[in-house]
């Protein structure tokens, strides 16, 4: 297909992408602009533990890409991208389409890998999109329920063992959310809790290492063990095969055998394919083989090529592949995507990194502010939540989502009528300004205002 001389492609709707094209619609960008992504929603992929324990709703943590861009002007096409020639600015669809650019924002993000692990690759989960959250449950839930149904004791201890294979961010919040979850599932079906195992195997000799959530590795391991069943952590454990109902692990040099008909894969990711087949030197590319951009967000060999997020590595920086860090990435592409079309002079992108958040089972979190004090427990759960809520794309979509989010968690669950100011002072200081904030002290003026009549 023909497409208009300047025009600019974005590859990849996760949070670079979509915020990228959400910032160049706010600041009027004199362009044509193109989403490409081939799923249908956007995946805020920090709460997806939300959405599969229930906490929250699919509109606020999946919401639709046509939803999320209706009146910005970006035009989204649902496809895969098949290849990218940057030679010949093209980048080619699974559909047979074809589009050419001026610019080019590259946001594939990573993917999955499964370290050459026998079987890991077909026989354990991974949790990445809704597809995979929806696949998860159904599993686990089927796995409960012929638990309940069998008088084989064997039988029953498989497939009431959960294993998470990874003891970094990721494994540690889905191990605390199940061990909070799986038991008021099993309860549910009549059966005892005490039965279900959560089981960490982490390759190294602590969670966390290395990771930017290390700080709160203290309040972790503490909180992983008040969840509603205790978690088990197995260090020096290294995954060498996932078979459907047992993972092969080797710790002090021996292998052993944990029978388990659930092993849940959070043990790493590598560089999107299509990033991995550009046509960029080797010299050019970082220790993860991420092409290098500028201060800029610009590959080197291709200025007109803007990338960000897990898929790019920045010149004399280490960034975490973290949410916070794309989404600031975004702004920046925006600005300078802006800066070209205006002929202005491009700036070196900023990015703040505001602190940590881990959540830490249902209603449980632990946060690192500022690398200045930390937070555990209920208080740390309504940061986070609050955090993200106010990070979720468009104003309508963020507004709608922390409306609800607030009435049920602050209100319904925390406030009585006998001590509304006092524990709304509290709530905002834990929740912080912004949208919430603003929230929180309308829904106080209507709850005083109540009183007043009666």
């Amino acid at each position: 297909m023909n497409s208009p001389v300047y025009q600019t492609v974005i590859i990849g709707g996760g949070f670079t992408g979509l915020f990228t094209a959400l910032h160049l619609a706010h600041e009027h960008y004199p362009r044509s602009v193109v989403l490409i992504d081939k799923n249908e929603r956007f995946c805020f992929k920090p709460l997806l533990y939300e959405y599969f324990d229930g906490e929250m709703d699919s509109f606020q943590v999946l919401p639709r890409f046509s939803e999320l861009l209706k009146g910005s002007g970006v035009i989204f096409v649902q496809d895969a991208v098949q290849a990218i020639d940057l030679h010949q600015r093209e980048v080619k669809l699974a559909s047979g389409n074809s589009y050419n650019y001026s610019n080019l924002v590259l946001a594939l993000g990573s993917v999955t890998t499964y370290h050459h692990v026998e079987g890991a690759n077909v026989n354990a989960f991974a949790f990445w999109t809704e597809a995979d959250a929806i696949a998860l449950e159904r599993h686990l839930r089927d796995c409960l329920q012929k638990a309940i149904q069998t008088e084989d004791v064997e039988q029953r201890r498989k497939l009431l063992t959960v294993a998470v294979v990874g003891g970094g961010a990721s494994g540690v919040e889905m191990a605390a959310t199940l061990a909070d979850l799986l038991p008021h599932w099993y309860s549910a079906l009549g059966g005892n809790s005490a039965d279900i195992r959560v089981i960490i195997l982490n390759h190294g000799q602590k969670i966390l290492d290395g990771d930017i959530n290390d700080p709160l590795r203290p309040i972790a391991e503490t909180e992983l063990q008040k969840r509603t069943i205790p978690i088990e952590i197995l260090t020096g454990a290294e995954a060498t095969a996932i078979h459907p109902n047992a993972i092969e692990y080797k710790s002090n040099n021996q292998v052993h055998t944990l029978p388990t008909y659930t092993a849940i894969w959070t043990a790493g990711t590598s560089i999107h394919p299509l990033i991995k087949d550009l046509a960029i030197p080797q010299e050019h590319r970082d220790h993860h083989n991420r092409p290098l951009v500028t201060p800029t967000m610009q590959l080197l060999d291709f200025p007109e090529v803007f990338a960000g997020g897990d898929c790019a590595g920045v010149q004399d920086s280490s960034l975490p592949p973290t949410a916070q860090v794309a989404y600031q990435q975004g702004a920046n592409i925006a600005r300078n995507l802006k800066a070209i079309a205006l002929e202005e002079e491009l700036k070196p992108a900023k990015v703040n990194i505001r602190g940590t958040l881990l959540k830490l089972g249902i209603n449980d979190a632990a946060v690192n502010l500022l690398n200045v004090f930390e937070v555990g427990g209920e208080p740390a759960h309504l940061i986070r939540q609050a955090t993200y809520l106010t990070l979720l794309p468009t104003p309508i979509h963020d507004f709608k989502a922390a409306t609800e989010w607030v009435d049920e968690e602050i209100f319904h669950q925390h406030l009585g009528p006998q001590d509304v100011g006092k524990k709304v002072v509290q709530a905002v200081e834990l929740v912080g300004a912004g949208v919430v904030g603003v929230l929180v002290a309308r829904k106080l003026l209507k709850m005083l205002g109540d009183e007043e009549k009666s």
